[in-house]
């Protein structure tokens, strides 16, 4: 059994981007065995609005006097407005509320890169895969320094079994951000679905780095360990996500609550193998 690697603590952004540039060197045109397996992906690069829309299972009520203001707002800010209900009513699984609602910001916007990102994105929760990947790829040509949707499309090749098309999305979405830290976790799943332990877990201990879902991150670095046979790490990587997804403010996401569920599974799959 192999020992558990360790975080390093304090790293600045200077060797962070030079190791990031390193492993992405590194990694290119590596050859890797290709399998079939499920796996919690995260899918979205964009963070749902929380607050700005709640309410009557998230429709707004306005009165007349409400209303006069809205009507007050210049472009960019009813831009924003939409924008933020179409991510509430995506994270409530109204999916065909979402695309009509970014589909009529991409009529307002048609050169926004972002709003085909985020129809892309609602498009791939909702089934609709080849309008997502059309949405991404014209993200993609709208803004080639997009970075989130480069991550996109990267899950939408790795839900088709794309790997390798995958990992190169991947890669360009941390070329243009390496403070992307869904792109490092997702990276390290497509790794980690490749059986390529050691190149997961180096994601994974770059997107620990960053100090953001590192819920997230310690629940898929424990899944890693788990499959590689170092339970010893597994657990304490197991244990170490379910105290960050139980705080407050992870618990608040669908996402988040599924994923505790997850863990809690894969724990007792750890402590009780023959049942």
């Amino acid at each position: 059994m192999t020992g558990c690697t360790t975080r390093e603590d304090g790293m600045n952004p200077h060797s962070f981007i030079n190791r990031k540039k390193q492993v992405s060197h590194s990694r290119r045109g590596a050859a890797a065995p290709q399998v079939t397996s499920s796996s919690n992906r995260p899918s979205t690069q964009v963070s749902l609005a929380q607050k700005q829309y709640s309410a009557n299972h998230g429709k707004p009520t306005r009165s007349a006097h409400q209303g006069q203001s809205v009507l007050r707002l210049n472009s960019a800010e009813q831009d924003t407005l939409l924008r933020q209900r179409a991510l509430v009513e995506a994270q409530h699984g109204n999916h065909a509320e979402a695309i009509t609602i970014f589909s009529e910001l991409i009529t307002r916007n048609p050169s926004n890169a972002n709003h085909y990102s985020n129809r892309g994105l609602v498009y791939f929760q909702s089934g609709q895969l080849a309008a997502a990947i059309a949405d991404y790829n014209r993200a993609i040509e709208l803004n080639p320094r997009l970075d989130s949707a480069y991550n996109n499309r990267a899950n939408y090749y790795a839900a088709q079994g794309q790997f390798l098309e995958a990992i190169l999305d991947y890669d360009i979405a941390l070329d243009l951000n390496p403070a992307n830290v869904r792109a490092w976790i997702n990276q390290g799943i497509t790794f980690r679905e490749l059986e390529m332990y050691a190149r997961a877990l180096e994601s994974f201990e770059l997107a620990l780095c960053l100090g953001k879902l590192e819920g997230h991150i310690y629940a898929e670095r424990g899944r890693t360990y788990h499959l590689r046979g170092d339970w010893n790490c597994a657990m304490g990587d197991y244990q170490r996500a379910l105290e960050k997804l139980s705080q407050t403010g992870d618990t608040v996401l669908p996402s988040s609550t599924r994923l505790r569920l997850q863990v809690e599974a894969w724990l007792n799959e750890l402590l009780h193998p023959l049942r």
